[in-house]
């Protein structure tokens, strides 16, 4: 050994193998919460109102990137807070945003007058639900959506409680990653 060297005791190259560990598991942590509350987020879908899209019982990643960067569109599968329970969040698809109007017209949704084409409804019909809130023809206020499960006759939705606040939504539903043979990117 050179003279200006000195051996490390074994117990002290023990605590501070120890101390490392734990600074790298508190740092993959760390990681991991800022990728969870910022970049995506896991659901379990707890009900048939997207089927068949999104089945129940399906897990789902919501990406977050998105909505930094523009506001929900027309068509986005997006997830937003409940407004009626508090922590607990909704999955629909956005079917209009601010300033356009949305009408229920002989099992048809019409949006600014046109009738829209939704394959993913499963040509099921979709009608006004019981609503104190609501009346047709409806025109989405700005900073608003209008959201609506893919399945239409089992779906509480904008017909029910009317348009969302854009600062409800959390996030884009990406795709299905539970269970396998369900697994696929949302559209």
């Amino acid at each position: 050994m050179d003279q200006g060297q000195h051996a490390v005791p074994p117990e002290r190259s023990r605590a501070r193998g120890i101390l490392e560990f734990l600074l790298l598991i508190a740092g993959v942590l760390f990681v991991v919460w800022l990728l969870h509350v910022f970049i995506f987020q896991p659901y379990r879908i707890p009900s048939g109102s997207m089927e068949t899209t999104i089945m129940t019982d399906d897990m789902v990643l919501a990406e977050k990137v998105s909505y930094y960067l523009r506001d929900p569109q027309p068509g986005d599968i997006v997830v937003f807070d409940d407004m009626n329970v508090e922590g607990r969040h909704l999955i629909k698809r956005c079917i209009a945003v601010g300033g356009q109007t949305v009408e229920l017209i002989d099992g048809k949704v019409v949006v600014d007058g046109v009738a829209l084409d939704e394959p993913y409804t499963g040509d099921r019909p979709t009608y006004p639900l019981n609503s104190r809130t609501v009346s047709y023809p409806y025109t989405v206020p700005e900073g608003y959506i209008w959201v609506m499960g893919d399945n239409r006759t089992n779906s509480q939705d904008s017909r029910y409680f009317g348009a969302i606040s854009l600062d409800s939504v959390i996030g884009r539903g990406a795709f299905v990653y539970w269970p396998i043979a369900n697994a696929g990117v949302l559209k």
